[in-house]
């Protein structure tokens, strides 16, 4: 059995973490891929406290495996997704999208792993001193919130090893066992993947959505919303009308207005693929077919090990 850092820190099987989506992470998919020997996680970013403890419970009742709640902390109602987490004996927490000296103490204080997602080595320097037992390094490439230094995963993997000591989880463009492996040579101890669980049959975004990811091609995906919060988007009639108010240099307050509220449920939770926001990672181009997840996990492993075997052959 494969043995590291990150393995160890989780207690799972595979360095193999799957990422805590908005609409997309509900406790089908977490469960299914700790099951499966992988991290999964709970999106709580998309969900009302009562929600989140409800999915808490019922992600017990599916796994007995470790598994984590990822915490977008630029959201309403922290405070109480915080008591609901601690109060649910949850072991393991993701926060991104805001300051992590903000609550790791608190965590850590209640024997809680906390994670950090960062775009930049700076910002994983600042995790690391606020006492993260991890972080994820997260590329340009990624979908979600994304970081605007626009810095690959083949760049930003070696200059977060370079600059901290804690490990690292690769995210950003990592959808294959050979993506994986090249992170992982770079530095990484694991990876975060988050598009290819999009398109798992346990996933809980719409159909519409599914589909139109595995439809993907080469620069079916932008980066957007840059002075709101950074999120890359499937190009459809809502990024369109993004795009182009960000032409004419629309201020904050202009795209806030435009992006308004409920743009991320009506595209990938209710399928909305003209007026919803899609956001998925442009590794999405490289993504065919919707699998469980526990073949995910599996595809994942297989061809790392092969890639580990044979770092040069092209399958």
């Amino acid at each position: 059995m494969f043995s590291n850092r990150i393995t160890q820190l989780f207690n799972i099987s595979y360095p193999i973490v799957q990422a805590g989506m908005v609409w997309t992470s509900g406790w089908e998919l977490a469960s299914a891929v700790s099951n499966a020997g992988g991290l999964g996680i709970i999106g709580s970013g998309s969900m009302y406290p009562h929600i989140l403890k409800e999915q808490i419970r019922q992600c017990k009742q599916a796994t007995d495996k470790p598994f984590a709640v990822n915490v977008p902390l630029l959201y309403p109602d922290i405070d109480q997704h915080m008591k609901v987490i601690t109060e649910e004996g949850v072991k393991i927490v993701f926060t991104s999208a805001g300051n992590p000296k903000t609550w790791t103490s608190h965590l850590k204080d209640k024997g809680i792993l906390v994670v950090h997602v960062v775009s930049s080595s700076v910002f994983a320097q600042k995790a690391e001193a606020a006492g993260c037992d991890a972080v994820v390094a997260e590329g340009f490439e990624a979908g979600g919130h994304n970081g605007r230094e626009e810095t690959t995963s083949l760049v930003l993997i070696p200059l977060v090893r370079n600059a901290v000591k804690i490990p690292i989880l690769a995210a950003g463009g990592i959808a294959t066992g050979r993506q994986m492996f090249a992170v992982m040579s770079l530095g990484a101890d694991g990876v975060q993947v988050g598009s290819r669980f999009v398109a798992s049959e346990e996933a809980s975004a719409h159909q519409n959505f599914k589909n139109a990811v595995i439809h993907a091609t080469e620069g079916s995906t932008q980066l957007s919303l840059k002075k709101v919060v950074p999120v890359r988007l499937l190009k459809n009639a809502f990024f369109e009308l993004v795009n182009e108010a960000e032409m004419r240099g629309a201020s904050k307050e202009e795209l806030q207005q435009i992006l308004g509220r409920g743009r991320a449920k009506s595209g990938m939770f209710e399928g909305n693929l003209d007026e919803g926001e899609l956001e998925i990672g442009q590794v999405s181009s490289l993504i065919r077919d919707i699998l469980p997840a526990e073949t995910i996990i599996r595809n994942l492993w297989k061809e790392f090990e092969e890639a580990l075997q044979n770092p040069l052959a092209h399958s």
